[in-house]
């Protein structure tokens, strides 16, 4: 894991907000880490009410997003202030095709961060789990190892795939693109393998987007809302590592029974899975961010609350204890396996084997970083991290670490950054810049437009 703090900083920024068709609440908080490099956006009307954009569409369109920054936040702080513009850009959005869209808006940002002279020298990079919404649909295209669940009357949905280089269609584009998966990472570095940025991994101008060996290029998985789908979770893998999505939506859906605010539900959750001290091997020791978007689907904000606390009255569905309301502060946590509740998923279809998705058979091992890796191989040595160092000398003070602002949709916590050893780029080696790639495709492949273009 990378340095941690002597003591957590726990303060939180949190926000919420609503309209006639959905509700939403989202939290941030650094925890352990030194700094913050995580950032989210949240836009109720994608396009300004009344204009003549916004009439094009046939309905409403509202935007969510959590972004989980690696190896520095800049990355991470770009995709929340920008992504969201780049793909309403896009001509496929404009047509009305948002799936594609929002693969074009993820690649788009990417050769936009690659392209501004200010971020010639960055070497970091960030997954995205973006959620689109209309009146009747919701997309969620992801990249990286952030995650989207929807809780259908207790159940959770997965709707993203955690991109990590072990599923077999993942290592099977990273060899095809030179790379190599080792120690569970790319490259034996990078423990995901899509993302926003890590340039390093994005060299080959003989290759396209999709096929270098880190892309940024998503999935993106298509559901018919219905009047069963009570919310959809959007967080972080400093969520996702310490609960599986079955256990947090019932963790949710006990809260919202019980009436509290979405971003106080954000807030609990997070305080459930911050670790009670930095020796955990990483788990509970990550930022956290977490969203919750309440689907309302013709009702008021009370009327909801009160229909998702009626289905849990009469057992209508799997929810968490009563005592999982309680708000008990940071580092304390309840005990409690959730149930078998969630909903299966055709792997296949997925393009591979989905961790944390019921069904797959196999052994979970932990790494030194708090990676957690399902396989179903007999070779424990393929993932020793026995070299991690997870002594105190790696713990700083609280004190050498600010916790403060908030940007517009993007929010994280100013700080001395330093690389998150479970995803960043491996500092013992030269790090590849923007400016690198670009040389490199310069060298490779004319014209240089075409060049740029395959970064």
């Amino acid at each position: 894991m990378g340095q941690t703090l002597s003591e957590p900083v726990v303060e939180k920024t949190s926000d919420t907000g609503e309209d006639a068709r959905l509700i939403y609440g989202v939290s941030a908080m650094q925890g352990w880490r030194i700094s913050m490099e995580d950032a989210h956006s949240t836009k109720l009307d994608l396009l300004p009410p009344g204009s003549d954009e916004a009439k094009q569409h046939a309905s409403r369109l509202s935007f969510f997003a959590v972004y989980d920054g690696h190896g520095g936040d800049k990355v991470a702080l770009f995709a929340g202030d920008q992504l969201h513009e780049i793909v309403r850009k896009q001509e496929t959005f404009k047509k009305g095709n948002y799936e594609q869209a929002l693969k074009d808006g993820f690649l788009a940002t990417d050769r936009a961060i690659l392209n501004d002279p200010r971020y010639e020298e960055e070497v970091s990079g960030c997954t995205a789990c973006v959620s689109l919404i209309n009146d009747d649909k919701i997309y969620v295209a992801n990249a990286g190892d952030s995650r989207g669940v929807l809780g259908i009357k207790g159940r959770a949905k997965p709707l993203s795939q955690d991109h990590k280089p072990q599923l077999e269609a993942e290592k099977s584009r990273i060899t095809a693109a030179g790379g190599f998966v080792d120690f569970g990472r790319v490259n034996g570095n990078l423990a995901l393998s899509r993302a926003i940025g890590d340039f390093e991994f994005k060299k080959s101008a003989e290759l396209s987007p999709e096929a270098q060996i880190v892309t940024a290029f998503p999935d993106v998985e298509i559901h018919d809302i219905t009047d069963d789908d009570e919310f959809l979770v959007l967080a972080c893998d400093g969520i996702w590592d310490c609960q599986s999505s079955q256990a947090v939506v019932e963790f949710v859906r006990r809260g919202i029974a019980a009436k509290q605010p979405l971003d106080k539900i954000c807030e609990n959750m997070m305080d459930n899975c911050l670790a009670s001290n930095s020796e955990t091997g990483g788990v509970g020791c990550d930022n956290m961010t977490m969203t919750i978007i309440g689907l309302l689907r013709g009702r008021s904000k009370e009327e909801w609350y009160e229909e998702v606390a009626k289905r849990v009255a009469a057992g209508d569905g799997p929810c968490a204890p009563p005592e999982y309301a309680e708000f008990r502060g940071p580092g304390v946590h309840h005990n409690f396996d959730d149930s078998e509740g969630e909903y299966e998923v055709d792997q296949e279809q997925k393009g591979g084997k989905n961790f944390g998705i019921s069904g797959y058979k196999g052994r979970i091992i932990f790494l030194g970083d708090g990676t957690e890796v399902l396989t179903d191989s007999d070779d424990t040595e393929m993932f020793d991290n026995a070299e991690e160092d997870k002594d105190l000398e790696s713990q700083v003070s609280k004190g050498s670490s600010a916790a403060s602002s908030q940007d517009g949709e993007a929010t994280k916590t100013e700080g001395d950054s330093k690389a998150d050893a479970s995803k960043s780029i491996d500092e013992s080696k030269p790090a590849t810049t923007a400016s690198d790639v670009k040389a490199a495709e310069s060298a490779q492949s004319e014209p240089k437009e075409e060049a740029k273009a395959s970064a």
